[in-house]
């Protein structure tokens, strides 16, 4: 999956960079126009860009030097204007990561909340189980316990076998002999 979500990040990088490019050149032209804009807000960041790089630039050749000439002031603005242009390209992919990031974390919120209701719901109808197990329990208890069942089911058969066998008081049908053959 990582390798096949680098592209769309790489395409959805370019995508944002597109979109931004016109308000990162608006930013350059107006510092380009404006003076308090061109003073204030493009030259210091240029001016201090530039200085770092000469610096890293220097120590790389193994050269020190206290000072680093400052650059003139039409390429101060071209290069302030740049970083502008580049530090508003980049804020606005910061947000749209920052935004699709506190997306993200609303859906797993969501998520966890239809999680936590399903749970409370199983758990609501394991404890209503419960209450009618415990229900079902107490009215066994409440009846008659076995031995008394198989006692009347005992007293039911005798009475059966009473009923069924003949009386020996009782005068028994006379039986009638068979004719004798001549």
């Amino acid at each position: 999956m990582v390798v096949g979500a680098f592209p769309m990040a790489k395409l959805l990088y370019l995508g944002i960079r597109q979109i931004s490019k016109p308000l990162a050149n608006r930013m350059k032209e107006a510092a380009r126009r404006s003076e308090f804009f061109k003073t204030y807000i493009c030259l210091p960041p240029a001016q201090l860009y530039h200085w770092a790089e000469m610096r890293a630039k220097l120590r790389i050749m193994g050269l020190n030097t206290e000072a680093v000439k400052p650059l003139n002031e039409a390429a101060a603005v071209e290069l302030g204007a740049e970083l502008l242009g580049e530090t508003t390209v980049f804020l606005v992919a910061g947000g749209c990561l920052v935004l699709e990031y506190w997306r993200q974390k609303m859906q797993q919120r969501r998520k966890e909340g239809e999680q936590r209701a399903a749970w409370g719901a199983v758990q609501g109808d394991v404890d209503h189980l419960e209450l009618a197990l415990e229900q079902l329990q107490a009215q066994v208890r409440a009846a008659a316990p076995l031995s008394a069942l198989e006692e009347l089911r005992a007293q039911m058969e005798d009475m059966r076998a009473q009923l069924c066998e003949p009386d020996s008081d009782a005068p028994s049908a006379p039986q009638m002999e068979p004719a004798s053959q001549e």
